[in-house]
This record gives structure tokens, sequence and C-alpha cells, in this order.
């Protein structure tokens, strides 16, 4: 948390060197700090905050990558003559744990075409989702969203 206030106040610095005050310089401001940051972090013996904003910006590519993907998939099954999709509801087993990683998660599965989150367990074990293809199979979909999504968020949350 210290080092993301620093890294807002380097911005706000930037933003008055300049004197420009407008969104996109602070942005680049942002991004100059995140470097001298990424720099510094081995002598502040802090690379936690430089690493979990690298993995989010890894987290949104890879979002954006299953979001285009699948987004075709739908597309071109809904294009198509005939009925190709196998759907059905799966339960996938959390090892999130928060209310926040749920909740990330959930929100992502739902964003992206042709699946829903239906249900979180109330122990917060399972997280129930309704899913348009499984073709290959409940345990490869259970496995894709847990090495996929799940396991992006852990690191950035833990």
């Amino acid at each position: 948390m210290k080092l993301f206030l620093f890294n807002i106040v380097l911005a706000l610095i930037w933003t008055a060197v300049t004197a420009t005050f407008s969104f996109g310089n602070f942005l680049i401001g942002l991004v100059l700090a995140y470097g001298v940051l990424l720099l510094v972090s081995p002598a502040l013996d802090d690379s936690r905050y430089t690493r979990r904003v690298w993995k989010s910006i890894t987290l949104f590519f890879y979002f954006i990558k299953e979001l285009f993907v699948s987004s075709v998939r739908v597309a071109i099954d809904v294009l198509r003559p005939g009925f190709k999709m196998k759907s059905g509801v799966v339960d996938i087993p959390l090892d999130v744990k928060t209310d926040l990683e749920i909740t990330v998660l959930a929100n992502m599965i739902s964003l992206t075409p042709g699946t829903l989150s239906l249900e979180v367990s109330e122990d917060k074990k399972d997280l129930y989702i309704h899913a348009m293809y499984i073709d290959e199979g409940v345990e490869e979909l259970r496995a894709s969203i847990k090495s996929g999504m799940e396991r992006r968020i852990l690191e950035i949350t833990r």
C-alpha cells in the first residue's frame, strides 16, 4: 500500500513538473513512476507491489484473450446452421477464499460469452456455472477455469 501511494505521489509530481494537468499526462506519470519503483524495488526489499501490478496487467490481457476467443466461438455457433453446443451446469471447486476473490472470479466467468456464474455454495467451496460448451468434458472445463482465471486471481491477491 505504501508503494502504491508513492506511485501516485510520483505521478502527481510528474504532472506538476510538466505543467500539463490532464488525465493522460497523469497516466504517463503513473507508468513512469511504476518504472522507477520497479528499478528501486530491490533496494526497498518490497517487490510485492510491482509483481502484483504486473500480474494484474497479465490477468487483464488474459481476460481480453478469453473474451475474444469465446465471443468468436459463440458467434460461429450462432451463425452456423444446426445445433452444435453441449451445455450444462458444472460445479467448480474453489481455491479462492475471500469474498473479493470469489466475486472477481464469478464476474469474469459471467462476462465471458458462453459461461454464466449461477451460485456459490454456502460454505464458499464450490461455484456453480452454466457453460454452453462442455464438448471436451467437465474435468477439462474445470481445469481450464482453475488454471486460467482462478490461478491468475490468486497470484494477485495472495
